[in-house]
């Protein structure tokens, strides 16, 4: 085994997100909306910290719920950004927001925010980062990837050899069934 499947297992911070998330394919739209969001926050930082803080986050956020947070206001910006609990970066901040009002415009032209994930797939990473960018905000290459393998959309979450790997197989996540 190699890399994140090597170093989660057993991990106090890393071990559930590793056995029981990362790459389970999942349709809820608070676990997909709260999933982007936490890849925007780790943008430049380890993973490690946004886990860490991913309560806190949940708690400032309401629960990463996407029509609380479109709602949000400046007064909800002043207060995020003076929250020690997560990471305060006016930009993140920002865009979780608008991505929030984003998800909620893909319901009306999808249905939810999965059905828009299934109407473009399958796509190369290459292709969901461009999509990306023209529909959300603070979605590069790396937070795209993620956030796809996270759910299932792309391969490689975990090594081959991981037991964790084996279980998803059998769920067929939408990369196997591309």
């Amino acid at each position: 085994m190699s890399g994140y499947c090597a170093f989660a297992p057993g991990n106090p911070v890393h071990a559930h997100y590793h056995a029981h998330e990362h790459g389970f394919p999942n349709r809820d739209e608070t676990v997909m909306f709260e999933r982007l969001c936490l890849e925007i926050m780790q943008a430049g930082l380890s993973w490690d910290i946004v886990l860490k803080r991913r309560a806190s986050m949940n708690a400032a956020f309401a629960g990463f719920q996407v029509d609380t947070v479109a709602g949000f206001t400046d007064a909800d910006r002043t207060r995020l950004l003076a929250d020690p609990g997560i990471i305060r970066n006016r930009l993140k901040v920002d865009a979780i927001i608008d991505n929030a009002q984003r998800v909620q415009r893909l319901r009306a032209s999808h249905g939810s925010f999965a059905a828009w994930l299934d109407a473009h797939h399958p796509r190369d990473k290459a292709g969901w980062v461009k999509l990306f960018k023209q529909t959300f905000r603070f979605t590069g290459g790396e937070i795209v990837g993620e956030f796809l393998m996270s759910l299932g959309y792309l391969p490689n979450a975990h090594a081959p050899d991981c037991d964790v790997a084996r279980e998803i197989a059998t769920l067929a996540p939408p990369w196997m069934q591309g």
